[in-house]
């Protein structure tokens, strides 16, 4: 196949050049994917980036301005018909993942975002649920439509992801896959969580994080501030207020972070510079419908 009649792909690869052996493996990993057009960018998150394979680009923050602004800074530096977002600890297991994901958006036209099954291939036994962007976790192999993603590796149509404004760049971290999947949803396409596609990455505890369960309750309430129309404003991020506290009530530091980051996010905001409408109530009914209101 020539490279004229090869799908585009613009690829964005966030990082903050602390993990220099696990950057090269994603890009790597990268480089040696077959059937598709690719152009790469490396976005040093406060970082100037060095030492990257050509042809990749490059692209630096002087200021780390957090994950998802991060990754929307790289949106601009690539072209592509079709958009990957991969961090740089996940690398890609199969040669032909990019090309496979562009073959099922052209088969599935109401495909919005594709999400691969996450997986450590040396620890698969190991691999955690939370991984599986479902309530109803059954097997990490069985695909669904799901209404929020692991930000490891992502495909989406270009067009697409810039009518749903992109990531939420005030977030900084946490959650910020549930708006990009709700915004997906609102533009009438679906989500895909696809199982029987796969994407390396290292089992790690998320809460290694600083102030993780903080960000968590903060920005939960931002996500239905932002997002939904009364009553689920407030129904939304309260249930899920009462469970995380029910979970975490033997470590009183956890719930403690998490009451201060609940009230934070009713008292502040940082989206004055970026207001969005709501989501429609018809992509409300289509969530609902589809197994997911926004209540928990």
């Amino acid at each position: 196949m020539s490279t004229e009649t090869k799908p585009s792909i613009g690829v964005v690869v966030l990082t903050m050049g602390n993990r220099p052996v696990e950057l090269r493996r994603a890009l790597d990993s990268l480089l040696a994917q077959r059937g598709v057009s690719i152009d790469a960018v490396v976005v040093g998150n406060g970082w100037d980036p060095v030492d990257i394979p050509a042809p990749i680009k490059t692209h630096f923050l002087p200021e780390n301005l957090g994950i998802p602004a991060g990754r929307n800074a790289g949106v601009s530096q690539v072209e592509g018909e079709y958009l990957c977002f991969l961090d740089d600890d996940s690398w890609f297991l199969d040669e032909d993942f990019l090309s496979s994901a562009v073959s099922r958006f052209e088969k599935y036209p109401k495909m919005g975002l594709l999400q691969p099954r996450i997986t450590d291939p040396e620890h698969e036994d190991q691999n955690p649920t939370r991984w599986i962007p479902r309530l109803n976790k059954r097997t990490a192999v069985e695909p669904s439509k799901v209404f929020h993603v692991g930000e490891t590796c992502l495909v989406t149509k270009r067009e697409l992801f810039d009518s749903t404004g992109g990531w939420a760049g005030g977030f900084w971290y946490a959650h910020e896959g549930i708006e990009l999947a709700w915004r997906v949803w609102d533009t009438g396409t679906y989500v895909w969580y696809a199982g029987d596609m796969r994407i390396g990455h290292p089992i790690v505890d998320p809460r290694r994080h600083d102030e993780f369960y903080r960000l968590n309750a903060r920005n939960r309430v931002w996500l239905a501030r932002r997002n939904l129309p009364a009553p689920f404003t407030w129904i939304y991020p309260t249930s899920w207020m009462l469970i995380e506290c029910l979970r975490q009530r033997k470590n009183r530091s956890a719930v403690q972070q998490y009451l201060s980051g609940w009230r934070a996010g009713w008292k502040g905001s940082p989206w004055y510079k970026d207001p969005r409408p709501k989501l429609k109530w018809k992509t409300l009914l289509r969530m609902t419908l589809a197994g997911r209101p926004p209540v928990i």
